[in-house]
């Protein structure tokens, strides 16, 4: 079990807490985290940008996918539109991506007393161990 530090903005945070967001999907050009790093099991530290962690949630179930044709990509759309809470804009931006990495968030934690994890660079991901 690995745990990952993600960076979120404050209205994605809140619907994960709310528990109106289901998955998180992360898209990129390039080969990076969390794409291949994630595992069920692992735990995702959840902190918005520019703020302190706030929480954590436990990852259910992933998907992954590697150059993803844009056939799947419709079909992941319409199929995980709603858990993912993602505007529809969102897909038109994400249409010719590379990798593709769909995390069901399980059990949701709020912290009172953030974890000190220091991070000053620009990556939305880090795997901590």
């Amino acid at each position: 079990m690995a745990r990952h530090l993600a960076i979120f903005d404050s209205e994605t945070a809140k619907k994960i807490f709310d528990g109106k967001k289901k998955i998180e999907g992360r898209f990129s050009k390039i080969k990076i985290a969390p794409f291949a790093k994630v595992a069920a099991g692992d735990v995702v530290l959840i902190k918005v940008s520019g703020e302190k962690i706030i929480g954590q949630f436990t990852v259910d179930r992933v998907l992954s996918f590697d150059h993803p044709k844009s056939e799947e990509v419709e079909l992941l759309k319409r199929r995980y539109k709603n858990g993912l809470a993602m505007p529809e804009t969102f897909w038109l931006d994400h249409e010719k991506i590379n990798y593709l990495t769909l995390m069901f968030i399980g059990t949701i934690t709020k912290f009172i007393i953030p974890p000190e994890i220091k991070k000053s660079d620009l990556r939305p991901w880090v795997v901590l161990e």
